[in-house]
């Protein structure tokens, strides 16, 4: 080598881990977020004949066909971002409020259609007893008239 040229080492990383640490906080971040994306992936081909379409495909086109590099090459291209803990929490407390005010709201709406169909049940029970109390008072004085016909 002449001069101050660097040499470059062909590596069988592509992209190489340097570039990719520029985009997140640390090894961890950077492991925790390709993981997670790659299994994001790879659910993705796996439903492909599904037809259930629930997954975010590739981001980018890539001839690589293992799931981890192209969630490396999604985060060199900035299409994945990590989003620090903090804020993913907070999106996660709306959404469960936002969940739990419409399962409540459900809840209350059953609750209300239970409520209306035990007052009817309860009126038409009432209905049938008041018939019968009738109907047992008209077979009472049909009994004290017979008998009072019978001295």
């Amino acid at each position: 080598m002449k001069g101050n040229a660097v040499a470059t080492e062909d590596t069988m990383m592509t992209p190489r881990i340097e570039s990719l640490m520029k985009r997140t906080a640390s090894k961890f971040g950077l492991v925790t977020l390709s993981a997670r994306r790659a299994r994001e992936i790879n659910s993705y081909f796996n439903q492909l004949g599904e037809g259930l379409g629930t997954m975010v495909p590739p981001q980018v086109s890539s001839t690589s066909r293992k799931p981890l590099s192209i969630s490396f090459e999604e985060i060199a291209a900035d299409k994945i971002l990590s989003v620090p803990l903090s804020v993913y929490e907070e999106l996660e407390a709306e959404l469960d409020e936002e969940l739990l005010d419409a399962v409540a709201d459900d809840v209350v709406s059953e609750l209300e259609a239970v409520e209306e169909a035990v007052v009817v049940e309860a009126a038409e029970v009432v209905a049938e007893v008041a018939v019968d109390e009738v109907a047992a008072d008209e077979v009472a004085v049909d009994e004290v008239a017979a008998e009072t016909a019978a001295e």
